[in-house]
């Protein structure tokens, strides 16, 4: 697509300039620690979306557990237990070249997000992993988030989505296995390195 340059914003004054003001108590609701409500939420929150940025680009990285697989260590500490998963490692190779991350939680039946935004180290402090063993298995590695701001997130994207409620879920009979969309990239991005 070849959009139109004059309509393309492309500095923060434009920006602002198409946008209303944001309502003061949608600025004042970002706070710098961990509340109660903080605790709460993500004591309650079975999956997060972590975002982070590296040299390639940005990737955002779904994680998922029990409630509360993200523990709270205090109000400035977050603790994420890693686990073999794919073994890509996109943002565990992000946080090594940016330690920027942010953190979208949500919860089953609320119709609001919870983000946390801060920095990540990752520790493969044996007992640290342990700490976080998942039948019999210590964590690969933790991530040690350092929160520098907390605020709960409009929930109107849920909503208008309905993401919730099971009649609006995708009939099971249209969506492609996700070995069937595995196999389609692979043949596609081997024949992609073949022309190449």
């Amino acid at each position: 697509m070849n959009p139109d340059s004059r309509y393309l914003l492309t500095d923060a004054a434009q920006l602002r300039e198409h946008y209303a003001q944001p309502n003061k108590a949608v600025v004042q609701k970002q706070i710098d620690r961990l509340d109660i409500f903080a605790r709460r939420l993500i004591a309650l929150a079975p999956f997060m979306i972590l975002g982070t940025q590296g040299a390639r680009g940005i990737d955002c990285s779904p994680k998922g557990g029990e409630p509360g697989f993200v523990h709270v260590e205090d109000d400035k500490t977050l603790l994420l237990p890693d686990r073999s998963g794919n073994n890509r490692l996109d943002g565990l190779g992000n946080i090594l070249q940016n330690p920027f991350v942010g953190m979208l939680f949500l919860i089953p039946g609320w119709k609001e997000g919870f983000r946390v935004n801060g920095r990540a180290r990752i520790s493969v402090d044996p007992a640290l992993c342990l700490r976080f063993a998942q039948n019999g298995q210590p964590a690969k590695s933790v991530i040690i988030i350092e929160v520098d701001e907390v605020f709960i997130h409009c929930g109107r994207a849920i909503s208008f989505a309905d993401l919730w409620n099971n009649d609006k879920h995708a009939d099971p009979a249209l969506l492609p296995g996700a070995l069937e969309v595995f196999k389609a990239h692979v043949a596609l991005s081997a024949s992609a390195a073949q022309k190449a």
